[in-house]
Parts: structure tokens; C-alpha cells; sequence
């Protein structure tokens, strides 16, 4: 099963915003729901919405004002059900 990508941002604007502070805790996310199998995390040039924060973006949408203090609950309540429904639909295609 060939992996999805997560794009987390770490253009200048965001960097400035603390990516850094945002990224082990993301990569410790991804570990405790056993995804490392299903999505690849990966680093990116600026995703283009500087002014709403720091921006992750998931096939075509992306998920904008993360923190180093709400990344938990965005991971949660935003981005786990995209990644969750997309792993569904793969399986039952398969």
C-alpha cells in the first residue's frame, strides 16, 4: 500500500511561527495513532496562506492556524478523520 503525503509547511512565515515546536510533536501524533504506514510526513515550501498560520495540507486541503499548542486537538479533530476516511475508502476498494 503506497503511502499518502502530509505537508506541513516550513516556509519563512511559518518558521518564524514556530514549525519547529509544531514538528516533534506532529511526528509523535503520527506515531501514537499508527500511521506511519498510511501517510508520510513531509516538509514543505510555502503552501500559500502565510497569513492564517501555520499550514498543513493533506491531498487537496489544507488545514491552517496550527500551533505548538492546538496541534494536538487540530490533529484530532481536523486531520485524523481525512486521514481515517481516505484509509477506508482505500480498503474497500481494495
Amino acid at each position: 500500500m503506497s503511502k499518502e503525503n502530509l505537508y506541513l509547511c516550513m516556509g519563512s512565515a511559518c518558521h518564524q511561527l514556530g514549525v519547529y515546536e509544531v514538528l516533534p510533536k506532529l511526528q509523535a501524533l503520527i506515531q501514537e495513532y499508527d500511521l506511519e504506514d498510511t501517510i508520510e510526513l513531509k516538509g514543505s515550501f510555502c503552501l500559500e496562506t502565510c497569513s492564517f498560520g501555520i499550514v498543513m495540507k493533506f491531498q487537496d486541503q489544507h488545514f491552517i492556524n496550527i500551533n505548538a499548542q492546538n496541534i494536538e486537538d487540530k490533529f484530532l479533530q481536523e486531520i485524523l478523520p481525512v486521514i481515517q476516511k481516505k484509509d477506508l475508502e482505500k480498503q474497500a476498494q481494495s
